[in-house]
């Protein structure tokens, strides 16, 4: 993306902030509950296609990528509840202002101060942009030694007091934004929801996706591209990176049937996808199994597993609880040993199965493939 493109984006949403945009935003129906809290402003300048709210459980730490007025963090809060929080990250100096404008009177709304917004980039969520143009503004860059320095103070902010830590959120929510950052940054922007993500934690990201790319002309287009449009992702592309970056349980949740713009014969769509990181704990087996409920003949799991209907698969402990506790939870049968065994090293092939004479009662061995045992 061009300079030009960059401040085309900015501009655009800039002037969303001061004036009502409706060619931002897709048809969306939101909690009418939820939007009787909030200040009219507020609804009226934030743009988005989706519902990211609606997947806020009580409780949770909720990180909003390009927050924009505020609309999503506040309505997010009000699930949350108040043992949960809400942070929202934006770029854009008006929208921020907008957000920010009714933070108090929304805190005696809530019953307390649960919604934060902060200064940042959504591909570089550790780089606290405020504290960074406090430090510009003592020493502006205009020499490549000024430059370095500038670096160097990035890496050490970066590393000693980043805008959004490591592990520390429950759910990362977007609402039509990941279209609007450079095609180059956009698996780094899903690379840092990875990183600040609890393991465990949860993905719920509505945005505009394409049905087959988009070319050359459409994306050196600012109006198509600050619209929300020459920027989106090829819809398989769009699963496909959160499966790269390491997610689990990827799955397209909401799919618009009807395209919000065609251009060119690429139908423009909005979707909702949600994902899951994993544990990360070691694959230890401790005698489990899992049977896979139907309909499909077999199904198989993002780390290669590999379950046929009805069959008794051994599984490793982290990848019992995924099945049986996560959002693969209606599709297994969980079988847990009695009395679990000494833990040991997984390493049975995939489709590998547990006998019955071991799955019961307090019986317990290795699992065993083809090949005989571990």
């Amino acid at each position: 993306m061009t300079q030009s493109m960059q401040k085309a984006v900015y501009d655009r949403y800039a002037m969303g902030a001061r004036e009502t945009e409706p060619e931002l935003c897709c048809p969306v129906s939101y909690d009418p509950r939820l939007l009787a809290a909030l200040p009219r402003e507020v609804i009226e300048k934030d743009y988005g296609c989706g519902d990211p709210s609606a997947y806020v459980r009580p409780g949770d730490v909720v990180l909003d990528l390009g927050s924009g007025a505020g609309k999503i963090c506040y309505m997010a809060a009000q699930l949350a509840g108040p043992r949960g929080r809400v942070i929202g990250v934006d770029m854009n100096d008006e929208m921020l202002a907008v957000a920010r404008k009714y933070q108090r009177e929304m805190a005696r709304r809530l019953g307390g101060h649960h919604v934060a917004f902060l200064k940042g980039y959504i591909q570089d969520l550790a780089l606290d942009v405020a504290a960074m143009e406090a430090w510009l503004a003592d020493r502006p860059v205009r020499t490549a030694a000024d430059l370095a320095s500038l670096k160097a103070w990035q890496d050490e902010q970066r590393r000693n007091a980043p805008l959004i830590a490591d592990g520390c959120v429950d759910l990362v929510i977007s609402n039509c934004v990941l279209n609007l950052v450079d095609e180059k940054d956009k698996t780094r922007v899903i690379r840092e929801i990875f990183r600040v993500l609890k393991p465990g934690g949860r993905v719920a990201i509505s945005d505009i996706v394409a049905d087959e790319p988009v070319p050359g002309h459409l994306k050196s287009n600012p109006e198509l591209w600050s619209g929300c449009i020459s920027g989106a992702f090829v819809e398989t592309e769009f699963l496909r990176a959160f499966a790269d970056s390491g997610f689990v349980a990827v799955s397209i949740d909401k799919w618009d049937h009807k395209p919000w713009r065609v251009v060119e014969g690429i139908e423009f769509r909005s979707v909702t996808v949600t994902a899951v990181k994993g544990e990360g704990a070691a694959c230890l087996d401790r005698g489990h199994a899992v049977i896979y409920r139907g309909p499909y003949a077999e199904t198989r799991d993002d780390e290669n597993h590999v379950y046929p209907r009805g069959e008794r698969i051994a599984v490793c402990e982290r990848t019992f609880r995924l099945l049986t506790e996560g959002p693969y939870k209606n599709d297994f049968i969980g079988i847990a040993p009695l009395v679990p065994g000494e833990p040991r090293a997984w390493c049975a092939p995939p489709g590998t199965r547990r006998p019955a004479s071991v799955t019961k009662g307090a019986g317990h061995g290795p699992a065993c493939g083809p090949s005989g045992c571990c």
